[in-house]
């Protein structure tokens, strides 16, 4: 079984969305932090379940947030390359492949 890595703006990404949701409702962004574990664990148990978007980067999309993982299986590792809020400029990640 490969091991998860966000890779750092995949985390900061992750971090700023927690912090946001967090604002906006107590406890929401710890909820967004669990959902985004349960789609990374989702991801190691069957990483090949996301749907391709570009190349060989997947996404999986969390449950009751509007937010992907994109993410790239490599020989070693899974690295999440960003945490993409879905209602906003689609691509902007590209140049992190």
């Amino acid at each position: 079984m490969k091991t998860l890595r966000m890779l750092p703006p995949a985390e900061t990404e992750m971090l700023a969305a927690a912090k946001y949701y967090e604002s906006e409702s107590e406890g929401l962004g710890h909820r967004f932090l669990n959902e985004v574990g349960r789609v990374s664990k989702s991801i190691i148990e069957i990483p090949n379940a996301g749907t391709v978007v570009r190349g060989n980067v997947r996404r999986r999309i969390l449950q009751r947030f509007p937010f992907a993982l994109l993410y790239v299986i490599e020989a070693i590792e899974i690295q999440v390359v960003a945490v993409v809020d879905m209602r906003r400029q689609p691509d902007y990640w590209i140049s992190r492949i």
